[in-house]
């Protein structure tokens, strides 16, 4: 538990953090994760709903993976970094926003990898940004596969607004290609940020 002021009204109160998170101790917690409720909590004074910005580790045993949220830019501790080398075919990554540990999450629940998504998400924003030089900027954010294609769901804040745009898995599988043409392409040890940044050290 920790003390939290409401953006709202900006009265104090008791809010309950988790530093980590466990999915096989506590299986509800992934949907909570997933959905963000998790992360909001409701301030008993005004009613509005608040988003707790604190650290914490997700970590999926099944899945083989962990996510550390760390907002801005706070670092893993060294101690665990040395630790996690030693687990064998765990993916490990680090995060800086909520919305950032929920698309890991839905990306690892649908199969797919983070380094090829985010080689797909730079392919499809030079698409986009052919037509809208705005969209050769925009974070693209992955929420699901759907149809019988698995065509992947992404949504784009464009012109004010947020925007839904579906991406034939083709061009997912074309990404895989680059990255397999460019082994040079990957993520640092440890619990290494793969987001928009990381894909633009290797390609602009």
């Amino acid at each position: 538990m920790a003390l939290a002021n409401c953006s709202h009204c900006g009265k104090q109160t008791e809010v309950e953090l988790r530093q980590s998170i466990n999915t096989a101790l506590d299986p509800q917690l992934k949907a909570r994760v997933k959905d963000g409720s998790l992360f909001v909590w409701e301030c008993p004074y005004c009613g509005h709903r608040n988003l707790a910005k604190y650290q914490t580790l997700y970590h999926d045993p099944d899945g083989k993976m962990m996510v550390w949220l760390l907002p801005g830019d706070e670092q893993p501790p060294q101690a665990v970094e040395e630790a996690v080398k030693e687990l064998d075919g765990y993916t490990l990554r680090r995060v800086r926003e909520v919305g950032d540990l929920i698309e890991k999450v839905n990306i690892h629940d649908a199969g797919l990898e983070d380094t090829v998504l985010e080689m797909c998400k730079w392919v499809t924003r030079q698409e986009l940004g052919a037509k809208n030089p705005e969209a050769a900027t925009a974070p693209l954010r992955f929420l699901r596969m759907e149809g019988a294609d698995n065509d992947l769901v992404l949504a784009l804040p464009l012109d004010g607004q947020m925007q839904v745009l579906n991406v034939g898995f083709n061009v997912y599988e074309d990404a895989r290609g680059i990255l397999l043409r460019n082994p040079s392409v990957r993520p640092a040890t440890g619990f290494a940020q793969v987001d928009q940044a990381w894909i633009e050290q290797f390609f602009r």
